[in-house]
């Protein structure tokens, strides 16, 4: 890798000679600017705003502009005789424990190699010393121009610097918080928790750049004369929180889902008792009356023939008993009259055998 800038660390009174070497690289696209109407290139050209010449590079200088609009010229020569110690040196003010480091003054990454053999003895002195301690190393240096604030920290076997922003470049967060108060439910937040465990860890490594990838595609599609299909995105839903409760159930769901968990099985409520209790802690939505549903309807309807059912069987059931009740009676007449005639009869033998005697 090509180096940017060259110099050496100062650690005490070791001097420890390195080359910086960009750590990061930017993979975004660049567009070039073109007349619509035959393609182009449109240029930026440097014109003097006094005679309206353009001017080359090495007629360009520099300038403060002052509040009234007045230029002040400024040249390399006086900024060289300015009195820099850190103009090819970075020099470690004080080492820190690296949460004393606010991510907010990370900037642009390096790495610093070793310069040449002789480098390389204190260069590992420097870098294991980090290690054991478990501290970083606040360093001031200058680079393009000004001077700047860094931190220097192992990375694997490599000592490598942040750029840092000066403490007075990190604005205050005033006015960004939200202005109501916010009271937030235990319910809301073990949803939260739960979205967090299921969604888990991720390997940085696997994570790229998706729209680079697709503005990739676009071109090299154009540049082979293929037409090009608009892609469906998926709808988010426009921003709204319709119900808390219920995005947080969703996002665990769908969580889960996409790390095939449970997928194609419908959740239990078992399956879900982490979440549907909580549910019920949630605060009711105020909503516009509804309407009896089919469902409630039905239910009257059914009650009301059971009411008619049941009706029906003491009915027939009454009028069971009435009829056996009139048939026993009947039997019983009838039984009645069969011995009447029978004792009639009786009567009738008893009464004829005297006469058949009385002729003899």
């Amino acid at each position: 890798m090509r180096s940017i800038w060259n110099g050496a660390i100062s650690f005490g009174l070791v001097s420890i000679p390195i080359k910086l070497v960009n750590a990061t690289e930017n993979h975004s696209i660049h567009f070039r600017q073109i007349h619509l109407a035959d393609g182009g290139r449109i240029r930026y050209r440097k014109v003097c705003e006094l005679d309206e010449e353009e001017v080359s590079g090495g007629e360009i200088g520099k300038a403060y502009e002052d509040a009234d609009g007045t230029m002040i010229p400024i040249t390399d020569e006086d900024l060289a005789q300015l009195p820099l110690p850190t103009a090819k040196t970075i020099e470690i003010v004080a080492f820190v424990p690296a949460d004393e480091i606010d991510p907010l003054q990370m900037d642009a990454a390096y790495y610093l190699s070793a310069n040449g053999v002789p480098a390389a003895k204190p260069y590992t002195l420097l870098r294991e010393a980090l290690k054991r301690s478990n501290k970083v190393a606040v360093a001031k240096y200058a680079l393009r121009g000004r001077e700047r604030l860094g931190m220097l920290r192992v990375v694997d076997d490599v000592i490598a610097m942040h750029g840092l922003l000066w403490p007075d470049e990190i604005r205050a967060p005033e006015g960004v918080a939200p202005d109501s108060d916010v009271t937030v439910r235990d319910a809301e937040l073990d949803l939260a928790d739960a979205l967090m465990d299921t969604l888990g860890e991720v390997d940085m490594d696997s994570l790229h750049d998706d729209y680079r990838e697709a503005v990739e595609e676009l071109i090299a599609a154009k540049a082979s004369g293929e037409a090009v299909q608009p892609s469906e995105s998926e709808d988010s839903g426009g921003g709204k929180v319709i119900d808390l409760i219920a995005a947080l159930e969703s996002s665990v769901r769908a969580a889960k889902k996409s790390r095939g968990e449970g997928e194609g099985e419908v959740e239990s409520e078992e399956d879900m008792a982490d979440v549907h209790p909580i549910k019920k802690k949630a605060t009711p939505r105020k909503t516009a009356p509804q309407k009896s549903s089919p469902k409630s309807t039905g239910g009257k309807k059914s009650t009301a023939s059971t009411a008619k059912k049941t009706t029906q069987k003491k009915t027939t059931s009454k009028s069971t008993s009435s009829a056996s009740s009139s048939k026993g009676t009947s039997s019983a007449n009838s039984a009645k009259k069969q011995t009447s005639s029978g004792s009639r009869s009786t009567t009738k033998k008893k009464t004829a055998a005297p006469r058949k005697r009385a002729s003899a």
